[in-house]
């Protein structure tokens, strides 16, 4: 990897006042009445200089979560970051700078690890997908398959790594599914009723599974028909009948093997669960700086 940026503007998911709550949930979390290791073991008064690093090839996510763990714990602690949230790095590239009373910047060290770890694996897998689909048109989005308490942070890092957000939760658009379809007895008479009690700036969605569904749904006036589990040949019919008339997402068991093949159906969103589902953590580490005795 090389060191840029993703090309999608990101940050915008992380509510300062919403991460500051996390953040101390989480610590409080993990530290329970107080760290027994590092109050037995250091002085109160000792102070220590650590090093974050990178120790495989990544793209970040996560920085400013793990940066602002430590100082909202204590803001003694003096954090300068040497990378951002978007950018690729290579092994051993120094992440952030950490310094000040040792006994809480080593109390808070694997709660940042955590967060940084997760979040940067999410949006080092998501940047794989993204360069999968590269020049076809196709976006990839992420899905509501998210690990509860985190679904803010992760939607950042799929965002990082060059991803675009599908629904950021339920209130953000109408989704007609088979059940809600079934309630409504007709994807005519379930996208009419949303219709009549749609806040006006709002998208519906459609999920169809058959090409007769498509039809239907582009009938009635979805502004989204989703291709669930579609083979690439169907998808190529439904943008053949769609035309431009309303957005086509490709949705169900998209793998990095499957999704080029997806993109070049002509579909204008891919969503993928497995990018905050399954993503593996990145290896990061947290080191001693101390500068060397004279």
């Amino acid at each position: 990897m090389t060191t840029t940026r993703a090309a999608q503007p990101h940050g915008w998911q992380l509510d300062p006042l919403r991460l500051e709550t996390q953040l101390r949930a989480f610590l409080a979390e993990d530290i329970g009445h107080l760290d027994l290791t590092a109050t037995l073991m250091i002085d109160a008064d000792a102070t220590g200089h650590f090093v974050m690093r990178a120790r495989e090839p990544m793209r970040l996510a996560g920085v400013t979560a793990a940066a602002r763990a430590f100082t909202c714990y204590d803001p003694r602690i003096a954090v300068s970051p040497a990378a951002a949230d978007g950018e690729d790095v290579e092994t051993g590239a120094p992440l952030m700078h950490v310094a000040g009373p040792a006994r809480s910047i080593l109390t808070v060290e694997r709660t940042a690890l955590n967060l940084i770890q997760h979040l940067a694996g999410i949006a080092t897998l998501t940047a794989r997908y993204v360069e999968r689909i590269h020049g076809t048109g196709a976006q990839l989005v992420d899905t509501r398959k998210t690990t509860p308490g985190l679904r803010m942070l992760e939607k950042h890092a799929v965002a990082c790594g060059g991803g675009r957000n599908h629904r950021l939760g339920l209130d953000s658009g109408v989704m007609l599914k088979d059940n809600h379809i079934a309630v409504c007895g007709s994807i005519a008479a379930a996208v009419a009723r949303a219709r009549a009690q749609l806040p006006i700036l709002t998208r519906i969605e459609v999920e169809c599974d058959r090409l007769d569904q498509v039809t239907q749904a582009l009938e009635a006036g979805a502004d989204v028909i989703m291709l669930d589990n579609m083979p690439p040949a169907e998808m190529r019919r439904a943008v053949s009948e769609v035309a431009g008339r309303a957005l086509l997402e490709a949705s169900g068991g998209v793998r990095l093997e499957t999704i080029r093949e997806i993109a070049e159906s002509g579909v204008d969103f891919i969503s993928v669960g497995r990018l905050t589902q399954s993503a593996p953590a990145v290896d990061i580490g947290l080191d001693d700086d101390s500068a060397p005795a004279a």
